[in-house]
C-alpha cells in the first residue's frame, strides 16, 4: 500500500483575486502536479474555495458577510468546484469524488469510521478523494476554520504521511517578513503569528498552526506551502528547501 498524503487547498490558491471566482489554470496545474505524485503516494485533497465559486454562479459582487448568505454561495459553488476538479483530474485519467463532512461526521466515532471506509475504498479504485467542509449546513460555531483543522482531521484519519497546507505566503514568516525553513517547537512558531490573513480566508496563520498541531502530535510531518507556485509539492516530499516544515510531535518539545 502506498503512503497517503492529505494536501489542503485554501481559497487564495484556487481563486482568482478578490475571492469572485476560481482559477482554471491553477486546477490544471495542481491536477497535473498530483497525478505525478499519485505513482508514489495516495493523494487526498481538502478543498476550500466553494464559497468564491458561487459568487459567481450567484451573480454576486462580492462575498457575503452573513452566515446564511454564505451557505448558499457554499451550495451553489460546490458543483463548480467539483466540476473543475473532475475536468482537471481527468486529463490525467484519475477521477475524483466529492465528500462533504461536519464537525459531527469527525466527532463521531461511527461516522468518523464510515468516513474513513469510503476514502479507503475510494483510494484502493484509484479515485482521488476531493473533501471539503459541509458549509451549507454548519453551524458558525462549529467551523473547522477554513478547512485547515479538518485537514488536520483527515491527515490522522486516513493515517497519513505528510499534510501538506497551500496556501498564498512562502511558508511561515518571521518578524522581518523572512521564510522560515523549519520549525521543531510549535510554542516558538505561534509567537510569529501575524494579525493579517487574505480576504478571502477563514482562518489564516493562526488555525494553520492550529491544525499543524494536531497533526504533528499525532506523528505526521506537516508543510506550509506556497501554493501558487509549481512543484512546492514534489519538492517538500523530496526534502527540497521549500516552505516550512514541521517535524514536532508535542506542544514546544523538541523530536
Amino acid at each position: 500500500m502506498k503512503p497517503r498524503i492529505v494536501v489542503k487547498l485554501g481559497t487564495g490558491v484556487l481563486s482568482r483575486p478578490a475571492g469572485k471566482s476560481l482559477d482554471a489554470a491553477q486546477f490544471k496545474r495542481i491536477a497535473s502536479e498530483c497525478a505525478v505524485l499519485r505513482k508514489e503516494y495516495d493523494c487526498i485533497l481538502v478543498s476550500s474555495a466553494a464559497i468564491a465559486a458561487g459568487v459567481r454562479v450567484m451573480g454576486l459582487a462580492g462575498r457575503p458577510d452573513d452566515l446564511p448568505g454564505k451557505q448558499a454561495c457554499a451550495a451553489a459553488g460546490q458543483p463548480e468546484l467539483m466540476r473543475l476538479y473532475a475536468a482537471s483530474f481527468r486529463k490525467h485519467g484519475v477521477n475524483v469524488a466529492q465528500l462533504l463532512l461536519t464537525h459531527g461526521d469527525i466527532d463521531s466515532m461511527s461516522q468518523r469510521q464510515n468516513a474513513r471506509n469510503t476514502i479507503d475504498r475510494l483510494l484502493v479504485n484509484g479515485i482521488v478523494p476531493v473533501i471539503n467542509e459541509n458549509d451549507s449546513v454548519a453551524v458558525e460555531e462549529l467551523r473547522f476554520g477554513d478547512n485547515d483543522r479538518l485537514s488536520a482531521e483527515v491527515a490522522r484519519l486516513v493515517c497519513s504521511a505528510r499534510l501538506l497546507i497551500l496556501t498564498s505566503v512562502d511558508g511561515l514568516q518571521d518578524a522581518t517578513g523572512h521564510r522560515i525553513p523549519s520549525v521543531s517547537r510549535m510554542d516558538d512558531a505561534f509567537h510569529l503569528v501575524r494579525p493579517e490573513k487574505g480576504a478571502e480566508s477563514v482562518g489564516g496563520m493562526q488555525t494553520k498552526l492550529e491544525a499543524i498541531r494536531i497533526a504533528c502530535e499525532a506523528g505526521i510531518s506537516s508543510h506550509i506551502l506556497d501554493g501558487r507556485k509549481s512543484e512546492q509539492m514534489k519538492m517538500a516530499l523530496s526534502g527540497g528547501d521549500v516552505g516550512t516544515v514541521f517535524t514536532v510531535t508535542r506542544r514546544g518539545r523538541q523530536k
